[in-house]
């Protein structure tokens, strides 16, 4: 079904399945599989590609040669019925793919207000929250969670499994092979913390307070030498004149791969 308000370019070709809310807009030659939803204000570029059982939200942004929704690159996927979920108001650039679930029934999800740059790829069963960016050609693996208001750089690089915590920040060109914890900074290869991300949580509002709390939470976890067990024990009892820490502590209790703990140096005028 297509709405009446809907343009369509007449080279696009839509599966007759496939739901295109109002005042979507589809570009030349893009297609657009079946059991496909597309929200309201939505803008799809010529030559982008919707594979199949695809929900996309309202008023967001796909570019020329996006790929959506296509199989997921396991090589245990044998045709299981799967998704892709998008919700509102996304970037997602040129040559960027994402796709669906490896599970029968399972969902591959992205939020709401996330910039995907070019190339960037988001692999099946991940989960990407809200207000996340992804540089160009960063890469995510398989069941990969990215929490609210994370940054990847260029080329970053997430092993399957990990988690992202919010407000982090993954440098450019970064490996990462264990889970970020919320509010630090990793770089390397592999990827390190270096420091508490203090441009971003200024910019999200954080106050001096709140901050001088993560600072102190950081250098406990990282600079010390507690042992994550023992800085965990200190974060608990930090926790709770700074609530804000138990987003740390919440990432700390749900790690499987383990906490991205080696320093191989700090530098200080990130930090400040």
């Amino acid at each position: 079904m297509i709405h009446s308000t809907a343009v369509i370019d007449e080279s696009a070709k839509i599966s007759p399945d496939a739901v295109i809310g109002p005042g979507v807009v589809v570009g030349a030659y893009a297609i657009i599989g079946p059991k496909v939803e597309i929200g309201e204000g939505t803008e799809i570029a010529a030559h982008a590609v919707i594979k199949k059982n695809c929900i996309i939200g309202k008023h967001n942004k796909i570019h020329s040669f996006v790929s959506l929704a296509d199989d997921p690159q396991d090589i245990h996927y044998k045709g299981q019925e799967s998704w892709l979920h998008i919700g509102d108001h996304n970037i997602i650039r040129e040559f960027s793919t994402i796709h669906r679930s490896a599970k029968e029934g399972g969902i591959t999800s992205v939020g709401d207000h996330n910039f995907i740059m070019c190339y960037a790829h988001i692999a099946h069963d991940c989960k990407i929250a809200n207000h996340v960016v992804f540089a160009n050609n960063a890469t995510v693996g398989g069941h990969v969670n990215v929490s609210d208001h994370a940054t990847l750089g260029g080329s970053a690089l997430v092993h399957q499994n990990c988690n992202v915590g919010a407000y982090s920040f993954v440098g450019g060109a970064s490996a990462l092979n264990q889970d970020v914890l919320p509010y630090v900074m990793v770089h390397g290869v592999p990827a390190h913390p270096i420091a508490v991300n203090i441009v971003g949580l200024r910019r999200h509002g954080f106050s001096k307070e709140v901050i001088d709390h993560i600072r102190s939470a950081y250098r406990i976890l990282f600079r010390r030498g507690y042992g994550l067990m023992n800085a965990r024990a200190e974060l608990e009892k930090m926790a709770l004149e700074c609530k804000e820490l138990e987003l740390m502590l919440e990432a700390i209790d749900k790690s499987t791969r383990g906490i991205a703990m080696t320093t191989l140096g700090v530098d200080e005028s990130v930090e400040d």
